[in-house]
C-alpha cells in the first residue's frame, strides 16, 4: 500500500475519527437521556457547531474530493476541538499552509554546532527522522550510529525495528506513539516526499505495532518533553529533550538532551567521561602513528 497522501481519503477518515472522539458535553451540547447508537458527535451537530451544511460534512466524510477553504477548516477545527498540531495538520493535508524552506547552507554549521554542544548529547535529524549528525555523547547514550548502515540511521527505524531498542525506552509504546504522531504531521506537510512515503510504507509492512499506531491518526509535533531510558551500562536515565528548528532550513531539527534529575546527571557525566577517555586514546594513537 502506498503511503503517498490521498488527501480526500485522509481528510475524510481524520474528520470522522475526531468527530467520534468527542462527547456532546465536551462541546456544551445537551446530553440526551437516550443512549447513542454510535460514539461521539453526530454529523448534524458538527455541522451546526462549524456553521456549515450537514450535506457538506457528509461529503467531506465520504471523501468526495472537496477542498475546504481556510475559513471552513478553521471552523471545523474549532467544532472538533482540535489541538494546534491537529489544526495545522488539516491545513497541511489540504495544501493551504506553505512549507518551503530558505536555502541558507545550514547543514555544515549545524553539524559543527552538534559537536560543540558536548557534553550534552545532541544530534541533527531531518523531517524523516534520518540522523544526519551526532556528537559522541549521543552515540554513547543511544547507539554507535557510525557502525550502522546509512539506511538504518533513522530514529523511528531504530526505535521500531532494532533489537537493542526493544527494552531501551521504559515507556516504549508512548515514545513510539508520539514519534508516529510527529511523523504523520511531517507526512501531511510534505506529500511529495517519496523517501518519506517509502519509509512509512516500509515500517507499516515490517511492524504490526507501527501499522496499528499509524492508523490511529494521532498528530503531535514534539518540541519538548521527557524520556525515560534504560541504558545497558549506566542504568536508568531520564532525559529532558528540546527540538530546535533552524530558520535556514525548517526540514532539519537539532535535538538536545539534558538530564532531568540528579541521578540522570551522574549517569550522563559517566557517559561524557567515557567518550573523553576514548577520544583521548584515539588522539594518542593517531599522534603516535603520525610520528
Amino acid at each position: 500500500m502506498s503511503a503517498k497522501v490521498d488527501v480526500a481519503h485522509e481528510l475524510a477518515v481524520f474528520l470522522r475519527d475526531r468527530r467520534k472522539r468527542l462527547a456532546p458535553e465536551e462541546v456544551d451540547l445537551p446530553v440526551s437521556r437516550r443512549p447513542r447508537r454510535t460514539p461521539g458527535l453526530r454529523r448534524e451537530e458538527v455541522a451546526e457547531l462549524a456553521g456549515v451544511s450537514v450535506d457538506y460534512v457528509i461529503r467531506l466524510e465520504q471523501g468526495r474530493g472537496l477542498r475546504p477553504s481556510p475559513e471552513v477548516l478553521d471552523a471545523l477545527a474549532r467544532a472538533l476541538r482540535l489541538s494546534d498540531d491537529e489544526h495545522a495538520y488539516l491545513f497541511d493535508l489540504v495544501g493551504h499552509r506553505t512549507t518551503g524552506t530558505r536555502q541558507g547552507g545550514t547543514a555544515d554549521s549545524l553539524t559543527r554546532l552538534v559537536r560543540t554542544i558536548s557534553p550534552l548529547p545532541a544530534m541533527l535529524v531531518d523531517l524523516r527522522f534520518d540522523i544526519l549528525a551526532w556528537n559522541p555523547e549521543m552515540a554513547e547514550l543511544m547507539l554507535r550510529f557510525d557502525r550502522l548502515p546509512p539506511d538504518q540511521r533513522n530514529t523511528m527505524v531504530l526505535c521500531v525495528l532494532h533489537p537493542a531498542y526493544r527494552d531501551f525506552y521504559r515507556h516504549r509504546e508512548q515514545v513510539i506513539r508520539e514519534g508516529i504522531a510527529d511523523l504523520r504531521a511531517a507526512w501531511a506537510a510534505h506529500p511529495d516526499d517519496t523517501a518519506l512515503a517509502d519509509l512509512i510504507r516500509t515500517l507499516r509492512s515490517r511492524s504490526e505495532e507501527f501499522a496499528s499506531l499509524w492508523e490511529r491518526r494521532d498528530v503531535m509535533v514534539n518540541g519538548h518533553g521527557l524520556k525515560a531510558l534504560l541504558h545497558p551500562d549506566v542504568g536508568p536515565v531520564t532525559i529532558e529533550f528540546d527540538v530546535l528548528t533552524p530558520l535556514g532550513d525548517t526540514t532539519q531539527r537539532l535535538v538536545v538532551y539534558r538530564p532531568a534529575d540528579v541521578p540522570s546527571q551522574k549517569a550522563l557525566d559517566r557517559i561524557a567521561r567515557k567518550t573523553n577517555e576514548e577520544s583521548s586514546a584515539l588522539h594518542t594513537m593517531e599522534s603516535a602513528s603520525a610520528g
